[in-house]
């Protein structure tokens, strides 16, 4: 079971902040960086910070080539498929959100909408009241999102791959050096590696890295996909403590899509399991573990495993077929 006894006491909720943060925190670094306008700063303390409603988003994957005598070839044809279908759910303030689900359960695609890199073919998705496809410009003003395979400039250090993001965030470089340093030494990387060449470090190091450049942006919902898949165990809980410390501490929002249940079960105040393109379960990870065990007639608590397996109908190991876009969208054709 993962162990963040050195990470501040947190509540679970609406309202989930420690006594010693400052909300104000966040909402005075998007205005210091000129990211929102008075009204739009005022607006996202009164709005939740993700709802999603009804939302399907459907790809049209080809069927390939059939070869035929003199070296002609024909389509097979074309098939649609839902990657995402009909899904609703909302997620508070300073809540971590954790989303459960298998290689192309939808997961990752759903992450894609939220973060406008796709449009959804029907529903709604509004970042703090804003609509991600009419108010792409301000809800990108407020998110940032964090893959599991990040983009580098990989000759140069993470010093400068941060400076480099921080200018493009409009971060002045003097603030952007300290923030860098700051951020860096808690997530557990030390001074003398961060004029290091990034290829020279491990994937861990990397995605710590990617992280941090997150973080720079001051977002007040932070999207992570599968952040610490691959990573060994203490880079892994590296991360597990410093995303815990970005709620409690810098009232941040994340919805946070992972492999790992004593992750999920340790960070997340509330989580849904998604499969085959469907929320078939959501709510907080003590609700959902109590009824399982009386689903199943158990004289314990169910564990996230049972919980996963109860409600997709197979072990958690099972992946499904892959149907999802690649990063850039592309790896099947919209519809």
């Amino acid at each position: 079971m993962l162990d963040i006894q050195n990470v501040p006491e947190r509540e679970t909720g609406a309202h989930a902040v420690s006594a010693g943060s400052k909300p104000e925190r966040r909402i005075s670094q998007l205005a210091r960086l000129g990211a929102l306008t008075a009204e739009e700063l005022v607006s996202i303390e009164r709005e939740e910070a993700l709802r999603i409603e009804h939302v399907s988003k459907r790809f049209v994957k080809s069927q390939g080539m059939r070869r035929f005598a003199l070296g002609k070839a024909r389509r097979r044809g074309q098939r649609i498929v839902r990657a995402v279908s009909d899904v609703s759910l909302s997620v508070k303030r300073r809540q971590i959100y954790g989303m459960l689900g298998s290689n192309g359960s939808g997961k990752s695609t759903l992450i894609r909408l939220i973060s406008t890199l796709l449009l959804p073919d029907e529903g709604r998705v509004e970042i703090f009241g804003y609509d991600v496809e009419r108010d792409a410009s301000v809800v990108q003003k407020l998110i940032n999102r964090v893959s599991v395979e990040a983009a580098f400039f990989r000759k140069l250090s993470p010093m400068e791959n941060l400076l480099y993001s921080a200018r493009l965030y409009g971060v002045p470089a003097a603030q952007a050096r300290d923030d860098i340093r700051s951020i860096l030494a808690r997530l557990g990387i030390k001074p003398d590696r961060i004029t290091q060449p990034l290829e020279s470090m491990s994937r861990g190091m990397q995605q710590k890295v990617a992280i941090a450049r997150a973080f720079l942006s001051a977002p007040v919902l932070l999207l992570l996909d599968e952040p610490t898949t691959g990573l060994d165990p203490r880079s892994k809980l590296d991360v597990q403590r410093f995303v815990a410390e970005l709620r409690d501490t810098h009232d941040a929002t994340i919805l946070l899509t992972t492999h790992d249940m004593d992750e999920a079960d340790a960070l997340c105040d509330r989580i849904a399991v998604i499969d085959g393109g469907r929320i078939v379960a959501d709510g907080e990870p003590d609700e959902l573990k109590a009824a399982v065990a009386t689903r199943l007639g158990l004289d314990r608590p169910a564990t996230l495993t049972e919980v996963f397996m109860a409600y997709t109908g197979r072990d958690w190991e099972d992946d499904e077929p892959e149907e999802e876009a690649g990063d850039d969208g592309i790896d099947g054709e919209e519809k």
